[in-house]
């Protein structure tokens, strides 16, 4: 696994729950792609899964990715309370059901065949490639909304 992928992903939603969009930003050396897409009704939390998510499933083989987001969520959830929640079956301490397991499992699956960091920046800050998938996310809102009507 020598090569090595950036991936830069933010979700977004107007209203929350409402209509979301997620975007991603892959780099490979020189070589960029970004990537985008929406849900009609959602969370912000589930477009910041979305994104990531998207990210991994567009590479080819498996490579060492890191992988920056502005979501502490996303970070926390994929780096320290993953292994718990599935300890105690996808339950809380409290005994209430994890949100968005649907996603978390997805995630869980796709992350085992790479070696992957991950990174917070904090958003709208000026980090470009953030702002870049924030734009993007926000694009993919505005086609979501056209969407329903």
């Amino acid at each position: 696994m020598t090569q090595k992928v950036e991936i830069f992903t933010d979700g977004a939603c107007k209203g929350n729950p409402g209509p979301g969009g997620w975007g991603v930003i892959l780099r490979y050396q020189n070589i960029e792609k970004e990537l985008s897409g929406f849900e009609p009704m959602t969370t912000n939390n589930r477009m910041e899964l979305r994104a990531a998510i998207e990210g991994i499933k567009a590479l080819k083989r498996s490579v060492k990715i890191d992988i920056y987001t502005d979501s502490q969520y996303l970070r926390y959830g994929i780096t320290k309370w993953l292994v718990q929640w599935k300890a105690k079956n996808w339950r809380l301490s409290n005994r209430d059901p994890v949100k968005n397991q649907d996603l978390w499992e997805e995630l869980d699956a796709l992350t085992q065949n790479h070696n992957i960091s991950w990174h917070w920046v904090r958003g709208h800050t000026g980090h470009i490639e953030n702002e870049r998938a924030d734009a993007l996310a926000r694009y993919a809102i505005k086609k979501a909304l056209k969407a329903n009507n």
